[in-house]
C-alpha cells in the first residue's frame, strides 16, 4: 500500500558520505547526517543498484521555497505530510517546479487545415519537460554531492525509518526516490502512490534551493491516480 508516513525532514546538514566500496549492500548509498532539533537523522539515499541492473537517473532543479510548495519552510523537525499537492508534498510527474522546465512556443500549421486558421492564431504553446539524466554510481553520487552544503538548512522527503531500527539517538530517512511507477509483479508494486516522492532540496548561499530528485531506470515517467504505471 502507499505509504502511511510520508513526509519531510527540516534540519542542518553535518555530514554526507558514500557507501564504503567494501561494505555497501544491494544498493550503493550516499548518507547524509542532518541535525534536526535535538536529534540527528541518518538519509539513505540510493544511487544505483550493486549489479547495475536497475540504474538510477537523476534531475538538478534550482527553484524556491515557495514554488516547492512552503512559501513558511517547516519547523526542524520530521512533519508527516498528506500525499496530495498543495500539501509541501512532491511528485517528480507531476510537481510543476520539479516536471516543466519552461514553456515553447510552436506553429500550428501540423494541427489544422492549410489557411483555415488566420495567421495569429497558428502558434500554441506546450510544456518543455526537465529530462532525466542517466549514469553510474560516481556520476549519481556527484551529482547529488553538487547540490549539498554542510551548514546548510536541508529539506529531505521520504519515509522515516522505524525507531526501532537504529540506534535510541539517531532516525533514519529512505525512499528518498520517485515511489511510483513500479512495474507490475515488482516487489514495490504495492507502494506505488502519487504524491508521496522522495528528494533533497539544499538551501544555497543566494537564497535559491537546489532539488535533487532522483528514479530507477524501471520506474516510468506516466502513472495512474493510483501511482501504477501507464
Amino acid at each position: 500500500m502507499p505509504f502511511t508516513q510520508y513526509g519531510v525532514l527540516s534540519g542542518t546538514l553535518t555530514s554526507h558520505v558514500r557507501d564504503d566500496p567494501d561494505e555497501f549492500g544491494r544498493w550503493w548509498h550516499v548518507n547524509l547526517r542532518v541535525r534536526s532539533g535535538a536529534r540527528e537523522f541518518r538519509v539513505a539515499i540510493d544511487v544505483d543498484s550493486k549489479n547495475s541492473a536497475a540504474g538510477v537517473q537523476w534531475k538538478t532543479i534550482r527553484t524556491t521555497s515557495a514554488k516547492l510548495g512552503w512559501p513558511t519552510l517547516p519547523s526542524p523537525a520530521f512533519t508527516r505530510l498528506v500525499s496530495a499537492p498543495t500539501t509541501g508534498a512532491i511528485d517528480v510527474i507531476r510537481h510543476p517546479a520539479l516536471r516543466v522546465i519552461g514553456i515553447r512556443r510552436l506553429l500550428h500549421w501540423l494541427f489544422r487545415v492549410r489557411d483555415a486558421v488566420p495567421a495569429e492564431r497558428s502558434w500554441f504553446w506546450i510544456p518543455v519537460l526537465r529530462p532525466w539524466r542517466s549514469g553510474d554510481h560516481l556520476q549519481a553520487s556527484e551529482a547529488l554531492e553538487a547540490t549539498l552544503r554542510v551548514g546548510a538548512l536541508t529539506l529531505v522527503w521520504g519515509e522515516p525509518f522505524p525507531e526501532n531500527a537504529a540506534p535510541a539517538s539517531v532516525l533514519g530517512m529512505h525512499n528518498v526516490h520517485q515511489n511510483q511507477g513500479d512495474p507490475a509483479g515488482s516487489q514495490w508494486w504495492p507502494e506505488n502512490g502519487i504524491w508521496q516522492d522522495g528528494g533533497v532540496a539544499t538551501l544555497q548561499a543566494d537564497g535559491s534551493w537546489l532539488v535533487f530528485v532522483s528514479k530507477f531506470s524501471t520506474q516510468r515517467d506516466h502513472t495512474d491516480s493510483q501511482g501504477h504505471p501507464v
